[in-house]
């Protein structure tokens, strides 16, 4: 009875393969059984290259990254303070052209703070420090100085300026000059290949792009003076360029 058994799954194994040996191909490209495919040619074929194009850009807007920061015996007096001050410096921020819609809250923090005390051998409680920071657009970078001026006179001594960063608001006229250039440069060193391995250069049967738009690149140095006193000159700001980066993959056909 054992042997008939085994008989019987020894042809169904027989079966198996050769059903899934009638889905391949003349050239063996792959094994079909069902819904299981085995892609047994992996070799590109033709000719591959990689383009990239770049493309400087001048920043059309600041992101100034700015708060408030007080310290009180109570919670109370320091979120007191820190509403005040960051009243008068939201109100500079729109005074300067800043729209509402560009102002955004990044944190909101309120902290214990201790020192030891060398008799008790303990940390005690002297005060609580209220922290708020906000990021800006400034949608004129050529005013981003005088900007910077108004919030630290706004905000006196609780003012904290941490940086400020530039960027394109629509990178995407860059990107296709870009990947213009991209693909000009695949092209001509699909060109160069065919040409030195002898063989005609076909069509493109594929093309793959992946492009770079660099975030906001923020700058803490030029920041240092926030003191409070309005200064007589405004605070230079240069924006500098920016890269915008498109890289291209693509395959060409070898012509017969």
């Amino acid at each position: 009875m054992k042997r008939i058994w085994l008989g019987a799954i020894g042809v169904v194994l027989i079966l198996g393969a050769t059903m899934a040996l009638a889905g391949c191909s003349s050239e063996g490209t792959s094994l079909t059984g069902g819904s299981f495919k085995i892609d047994l040619n992996s070799q590109q074929e033709g000719i591959w290259v990689n383009g990239e194009g770049k493309v400087n850009a001048v920043p059309d807007v600041a992101i100034l990254s700015l708060g408030i920061e007080a310290q009180e015996v109570s919670v109370a007096q320091a979120q007191s303070e820190a509403a005040a001050a960051m009243d008068k410096v939201m109100a500079a921020l729109k005074g300067g052209g800043v729209a509402e819609k560009d102002i955004q809250t990044r944190s909101f923090n309120i902290q214990r703070v201790t020192r030891w005390d060398d008799d008790r051998q303990q940390e005690i409680t002297i005060g609580y420090r209220v922290s708020n920071m906000v990021t800006a657009k400034i949608r004129k970078v050529d005013k981003a100085g005088s900007v910077i001026d108004a919030v630290t006179a706004a905000g006196g001594d609780l003012i904290r300026i941490n940086s400020i960063g530039f960027t394109v608001d629509d990178p995407k006229p860059y990107q296709e000059q870009a990947r213009v250039l991209a693909v000009a440069d695949a092209a001509a060193k699909a060109k160069k290949l065919a040409d030195t391995a002898g063989v005609k250069l076909g069509k493109p049967s594929y093309i793959s792009e992946s492009s770079y738009v660099p975030g906001p690149i923020y700058r803490a140095d030029m920041l240092a003076k926030a003191e409070g006193a309005p200064a007589p000159v405004a605070t230079p700001v240069s924006p500098g360029e920016l890269e915008i980066t498109t890289n291209v993959q693509l395959a060409y056909d070898i012509a017969d």
